[in-house]
């Protein structure tokens, strides 16, 4: 398996599509790095070459592209600093909360974790039941 920037990228798919696997690279960007590396998109992962492999390499570290380590922790330095100046969206962020408008009386289940149990209700005839006699 080749590895870009410490990621093991999967040999048997097209180096366009293995690209992807990086955080931060989607089809379009890949697309581009390899237009610029000069690297055939069709061509399978595991046929790169150690140069070509190396090619790819710098161009991501010294190309300008933010991704993996680098962009995680731009995007959770952002999301702290909302949270620090105590805006809407930092609110919504602490709380677990959707930050982008969505309504949360039903749905939301994905920011929200999964549904605690509901309260147990109990009957009056349960409770008479339970109660010792005199």
């Amino acid at each position: 398996m080749p590895r870009i920037i410490g990621i093991d990228i999967p040999k048997e798919k097209r180096i366009e599509i293995a690209l992807c696997y990086l955080y931060g690279v989607g089809r379009f960007t890949s697309n581009k790095i390899l237009k610029e590396t000069g690297i055939d998109p069709n061509k399978s992962a595991k046929d790169l070459t150690e140069e070509e492999v190396s090619r790819i390499t710098n161009l991501l570290q010294k190309g300008g592209y933010k991704v993996e380590g680098d962009l995680r922790r731009d995007i959770s330095q952002n999301i702290k600093r909302l949270m620090d100046i105590g805006s809407y969206r930092g609110s919504r962020h602490k709380k677990g909360l959707p930050a982008r408008g969505q309504r949360t009386r039903t749905n939301a289940r994905t920011r929200k974790g999964p549904r605690r149990g509901g309260m147990a209700i109990i009957k009056k005839s349960d409770e008479k039941k339970a109660a010792p006699a005199k």
